[in-house]
């Protein structure tokens, strides 16, 4: 049994809607490349060049088509001429250009409104639609909406969800709702580790390596994620990873107020927790650090109730720091830390016997309390170079 086919019943026993999309469309994209790159060198084109990982022996298992699930036959009414159709889904009105033609199927809801799968006529792929309600209401969310909007629109990596449509309003002078069409994927890295079903460390490794691939990318265009979650990292039944919801990124040349509400509280690196303005790529090492030890023992690392259980969690793990690695810090900061009870570091191998020594290693290199001292690259062992440089400069 594949951990998606786990997945999909253990959400369908929750009620849960999952992303319904044909089996045929699940195609393993590595695979792929390799065969075009071995044609290309057959018909005389020299060599094929060397796939785009390191980790090509550690390519994603074996996956079975996920199984399929009934789509919600929701009624549609044309509005506006015929230029739009309207759905009635979770007592909310829902309305799309033509194009996506029913069935429609919910998806996803949350405090931002709602997501639904349809089908793009003019494309014939499938897209998630995510209805952002009342988008103008709150200045702060409608910045949050346009910012992600202008990031994803100038991005294309495989590691990181695309923008396939923005739906424009039947009445463009008068409008509250954005409707965003971004690729449809299955599932999201969070709904994988709360499952029943094991992982294998191909798993592991392959998840990691694709987060870090998407990192490296985000940050080469000087832009910070600043909200890395096992909820934001969509997957499909391919095992492909693509780093989504970017309400939170900003460019790192921009020279505004760095604030400090950014990432979920379990994720957050010390020097955010410790109100630190001039931050870098480096908090978003920090939570793939913790992400990539949550995938491993299946429950969160630091599940801090606040913000001073948050950062006693760290401590009781990583110990207390000394005074060099109190150098980033305001005065205020280095006061507080200094107060709090000395904790010695625990060994990551002990706590975690089960996990791969190597994997630990890392690990502990990532979650490094002093961000100047915070790994910034992997070098791979066995090859004479590094293997990927996730961040910038």
């Amino acid at each position: 049994m594949t951990v998606f086919t786990e997945v999909r019943r253990e959400r369908e026993r929750e009620s849960t809607d999952l992303f319904d999309q044909n089996p045929s469309q699940h195609i393993n994209q590595t695979d792929k490349r390799k065969k075009e790159e071995n044609n290309r060198a057959m018909e005389g084109g020299g060599a094929a060049p060397p796939a785009d990982t390191v980790m090509s022996d550690a390519a994603p298992p074996p996956q079975q088509p996920p199984v399929a699930m009934g789509i919600e036959n929701i009624p549609a009414t044309l509005s506006h001429g015929g230029r739009f159709i309207q759905y009635n889904i979770f007592g909310n009105i829902f309305e799309v250009t033509a194009k996506y033609k029913p069935p429609i199927m919910p998806i996803g809801k949350g405090a931002y409104g709602i997501v639904c799968s349809a089908l793009n006529s003019e494309t014939n792929e499938h897209v998630a639609i995510k209805k952002i309600a009342n988008a103008f209401d709150n200045k702060i969310d409608a910045k949050r909406t346009l910012r992600e909007i202008k990031l994803l629109r100038h991005m294309d990596h495989e590691n990181v969800v695309a923008i396939r449509d923005i739906v424009p309003p039947p009445q463009r002078e008068i409008f509250n709702d954005v409707y965003i069409a971004y690729e449809l994927m299955d599932t999201d890295l969070h709904q994988i580790i709360r499952s029943n079903q094991a992982l294998s460390e191909e798993h592991c490794q392959y998840f990691l390596y694709q987060i870090l691939r998407g990192l490296k990318y985000i940050h080469s265009a000087n832009v910070l994620h600043r909200d890395l979650k096992p909820s934001n990292l969509l997957l499909n039944a391919n095992c492909d990873l693509k780093i989504c919801d970017f309400g939170l990124a900003r460019v790192t040349s921009e020279t505004d107020f760095m604030t400090e509400y950014v990432v979920t509280r379990w994720y957050r690196a010390p020097e955010l927790l410790l109100n630190s303005s001039d931050y870098t790529a480096a908090i978003d090492v920090w939570s793939v650090g913790c992400i990539f030890m949550e995938l491993m023992d299946r429950k969160p690392l630091f599940p801090g109730r606040d913000h001073v259980h948050q950062l006693r969690l760290l401590m009781e793990l990583i110990g207390t720091p000394s005074e060099a690695d109190l150098g980033f810090l305001n005065e205020n900061a280095k006061r507080y830390i200094r107060q709090l009870p000395l904790y010695r570091r625990q060994s990551f191998q002990e706590k975690f016997p089960h996990v791969h020594p190597e994997a630990i290693d890392l690990v502990e290199k990532m979650l490094t309390f002093d961000p100047r001292k915070r790994i910034t690259g992997i070098w791979h062992k066995r090859k004479s170079h590094l293997l990927l440089n996730f961040l910038v400069g």
